[in-house]
């Protein structure tokens, strides 16, 4: 495509499973395949064995209370009971060490920084990170981290325990590999929370980058099938680049805070579309149009929209526009031809249609006309013979008159 515009998911290469990269892109226009939804199987995971308390039987019996009792007095150590985050048993997770209270744990929207260690359910080894940060609820790392460190105290280290449905799913991941429905193990250390940075003041550079980090995670998620996850990170997206400056912005990064505002926005569509949210993808496409008019990939998707919702008039006129534009193109030729059959045979039927509630009008308006042309002959004999007649009666009135005289 002449404008070189990236695929949905051209950036986040480190994140795709064999399968994507295999298939590679047959067309910019089109942003990925259909991915099946991610399995939802229950797996029960079993807790851990209790301990044994210890004390035996017998004589043994006071020194045992006594152990006990002593126990107890004890200041309590770290937790040692899972807690389950979602109450549906995929998702767990256990306090190591005890952090710094409920009132320093970090809030929606915060940015944190964690250490993570995460394996397989057989200990395998994954990935280990010293100082991942990310913006918590943004969807910026996997569900399972999203989800619990919300519920971690500063300085806490808690171990946790996930269903591949809130880590990588279905199809796993390259980097870090993790195969398809693989259960992790993941052990976090809770560094940091600071407050997110004020949009207005951030620098040019930085909310571009900001931008964008957020709309490959909206790629991530809809390479993944996970296409309420992708509208939401491209919304996050949209939102920075569409926040005021109070900073000096030059024409160049302008630009490109608007290419990617575009980029989010064709992305958001086919997000929309999958969802079936029909009226919003058209919104999306629409807002596409008005930064950049001739956006190919804003005229195709809109075109689809159009068609899905019966409009095959304006549907045509979209996808010629774009065929205009690119007419090489043989993603928007077979569209475009589709719906052009699809939209005669519609027109064949409803003409058929009016014909039989009618009666077959075009046969009912010949005969009007040779009705009409019938009467029209009668009345001219009708005239013709009544002047003959008048005529007649006049030249024998005038030879009567003439005999009497």
């Amino acid at each position: 495509m002449a404008d070189k515009e990236e695929t949905m998911d051209a950036s986040d290469r480190h994140d795709s499973p064999p399968s994507e990269k295999k298939n590679g892109r047959t067309s910019l226009l089109d942003s990925g395949e259909d991915f099946e939804v991610l399995d939802e199987e229950d797996i029960d995971d079993e807790p851990p064995p209790l301990e044994d308390a210890g004390g035996g039987k017998g004589n043994n019996t006071d020194e045992s209370e006594k152990k006990n009792a002593d126990t107890d007095s004890d200041p309590p150590g770290p937790v040692e009971e899972w807690l389950d985050v979602l109450g549906n048993d995929q998702l767990k997770k256990k306090v190591l060490e005890a952090g710094e209270g409920r009132d320093s744990r970090p809030q929606k929207g915060q940015n944190v920084k964690i250490h993570l260690k995460t394996c397989l359910k057989d200990g395998t080894l994954v990935e280990e990170q010293s100082d991942l940060s990310f913006t918590l609820g943004d969807g910026d790392v996997i569900q399972a981290l999203d989800l619990t460190v919300q519920l971690m105290d500063m300085r806490e280290k808690a171990l946790i325990q996930s269903d591949a449905k809130y880590a990588y799913g279905a199809r796993g991941s390259l980097e870090p590999g993790v195969p398809p429905n693989a259960e992790l193990s993941i052990e976090v250390e809770l560094l940091e929370a600071t407050d997110a940075p004020d949009l207005e003041l951030l620098p040019p550079a930085e909310k571009i980058a900001l931008a964008s980090h957020k709309r490959e995670r909206g790629n991530v998620h809809y390479q993944r099938g996970d296409y309420a996850f992708a509208v939401n990170s491209y919304s996050i997206a949209l939102q920075i680049t569409e926040s005021s400056s109070k900073v000096d912005i030059s024409p160049e990064e302008e630009n490109e805070l608007m290419d990617v505002r575009v980029k989010c926005l064709n992305n958001m569509a086919a997000s929309q579309l999958k969802l079936d949210h029909y009226d919003a993808a058209l919104k999306s496409c629409v807002s596409a149009l008005e930064h950049q008019p001739d956006n190919i990939k804003a005229l195709f998707r809109m075109g689809k929209v159009l068609a899905l919702q019966g409009e095959y008039t304006e549907a045509i006129q979209t996808l010629r526009k774009a065929l205009k534009l690119e007419p090489s193109n043989k993603t928007i030729h077979a569209e475009l031809s589709k719906l052009v059959k699809k939209h005669s045979e519609q027109r064949g039927a409803e003409q058929a249609m009016y014909k039989k509630m009618l009666g077959n009008p075009a046969s009912s308006g010949n005969s009007s006309q040779k009705h009409r042309a019938k009467s029209s002959w009668g009345l001219s004999w009708k005239w013709l013979f009544g002047a003959t007649a008048v005529a007649i009666g006049g030249v024998a009135l005038s030879v009567v008159i003439a005999a009497r005289n």
